[in-house]
């Protein structure tokens, strides 16, 4: 993190990319009934974003991508989200392959820090993970992404980055003044229909019975965020959650599967 976004110099992203996708795939060919693969992409250039990208999936089998967040162009000031239009070519090929982009946190560029001026704590994954990553998925939402390629599939850690808590509080204000939003539905509706959720190191029920709540338990994958959580917490955590076993199943196991096109763990070998 930020990974090859943090790379400005579009040339140099597409080599590091091409090169961490072909050393991640050697891995994955030793263990293949056991691993897979995400792409890394070179954002920097919409083009060689999309080469890449159909590269990992049709040649390397690799189940989707993750991209790290807003990606520096050009210089490391210069940043581009992915709701710039540019990228459209990007999220149609994206949707005609029919995998997920898991949008990864990162932190804001140092000038939008000031904010934590004297807070350090806040910084990463305690909070300004959360707020940029969320906000990167609004801008997707409200731009008509998902209007425009309805099959999308984004999936977001952490159980949603906080959105499912607010994201009526969000579709209540933007109906009160829309200023234009391009968006044609609710960001609710986006967030059901668009978006997973992994648990990835927010191991507290509550916020878990709310993201169950708002986005429905299809929706939802088990995760643990190794190395920076441990997993015999998170196992233990989940395997005593007072929720129904076919919803358990589906949070656990099924669910990834079916995005991902998983065969059964018995059907697979290595």
């Amino acid at each position: 993190n930020p990974a090859i976004q943090g790379i400005p110099e579009p040339k140099r992203a597409a080599e590091v990319a091409r090169k961490a996708n072909d050393v991640l795939a050697e891995f994955i060919a030793k263990r293949p009934g056991r691993f897979a693969g995400f792409a890394a992409l070179p954002m920097q250039d919409p083009d060689a974003a999309v080469t890449e990208l159909t590269r990992c999936i049709k040649d390397l089998g690799f189940k989707g991508t993750m991209v790290n967040g807003f990606s520096q162009v050009g210089d490391p000031n210069t940043v581009v989200y992915l709701d710039d239009p540019r990228y459209l070519p990007f999220w149609a090929k994206l949707e005609q392959l029919d995998v997920p982009l898991y949008l990864h946190p990162r932190d804001p560029l140092p000038s939008r820090e000031p904010v934590y001026d004297g807070h350090p704590w806040f910084m990463g994954s305690a909070w300004a993970f959360a707020v940029e990553t969320a906000i990167h998925s609004l801008r997707l939402m409200a731009s008509g992404l998902f209007d425009r390629y309805p099959r999308l599939n984004v999936i977001l850690g952490h159980l949603g980055e906080g959105l499912p808590y607010m994201i009526w509080r969000i579709d209540h204000r933007i109906s009160q003044t829309p200023r234009g939003i391009p968006a044609r539905r609710k960001m609710a509706d986006y967030l059901c229909d668009n978006f997973y959720l992994t648990i990835s190191g927010n191991f507290r029920t509550p916020t878990l019975i709310d993201a169950m709540l708002e986005v429905g338990s299809d929706r939802i994958m088990f995760s643990v965020d190794y190395p920076f959580e441990k997993t015999i917490e998170a196992v233990k955590w989940f395997d005593e959650l007072h929720i129904s076993e076919r919803d358990r199943l589906k949070i656990g196991r099924t669910n990834a599967m079916a995005l991902f096109k998983l065969g059964s763990p018995k059907a697979a070998s290595g």
